[in-house]
């Protein structure tokens, strides 16, 4: 092997996994065990972008948390078959597609904490961003 690629593999096996530490601990703003001075205890993720109060979301968003939902309460086939219709109901929400499918790929990382098992419930939605997000979260 080459002695440059050996090299920048090795950094990157040290460096990657401190990077994905460190970003998911500051994911996490507040947590609800914490103690709090004000007395609230909020658990927020860096990921979730929430409209404030009285603004209405975008409907992306609200199709793009129904379909997590959904997918953490049945499967990535599931939702991926919901994304494909709400696609086909609202054509406006298709420049919106590769992104839920993307938030879905990472979801059923998640959910099943293997990529390969994620991976069998590949769908040719939205070109290959279900797959994308997948491989994002590894």
């Amino acid at each position: 092997m080459n002695p440059v690629a050996r090299h920048i593999g090795r950094t990157l096996a040290l460096v990657l996994p401190v990077v994905l530490v460190l970003s998911g601990t500051l994911a996490v703003t507040r947590v609800p065990w914490a103690a709090s001075p004000h007395g609230t205890q909020v658990l927020t993720s860096s990921s979730e972008r929430t409209a404030p109060r009285g603004e209405p979301r975008a409907r992306h968003e609200v199709v793009r948390d129904r379909l997590v939902a959904e997918l953490q309460e049945k499967d990535p086939g599931v939702a991926l078959t919901g994304l494909q219709e709400e696609m086909n109901r609202r054509p406006s929400l298709a420049k919106h597609c590769t992104s839920i499918a993307r938030a879905l790929g990472r979801a059923a990382v998640r959910k099943y904490g293997s990529a390969h098992r994620a991976h069998a419930y590949s769908r040719p939605v939205c070109d290959t961003s279900f797959a994308a997000g997948i491989a994002e979260f590894r």
